[in-house]
């Protein structure tokens, strides 16, 4: 269930991050949110992946 989370806040941080391009938002806002969707995606992903253990 938690990769599932991990996955849907990543898809809300990208939307995120394309709202606050829109919005002309500070670069440095832009580019925390789009490192933490990129996080989260990638912690999801490793998640599922099958691993020893």
């Amino acid at each position: 269930m938690l990769p599932t989370l991990l996955l849907i806040l990543a898809g809300v941080l990208v939307g995120g991050v394309w709202s606050l391009v829109r919005q002309g938002a500070p670069r440095g806002a832009i580019v925390i949110t789009g490192l933490l969707a990129v996080l989260a995606t990638v912690g999801g992903v490793l998640w599922l992946l099958p691993g020893e253990g």
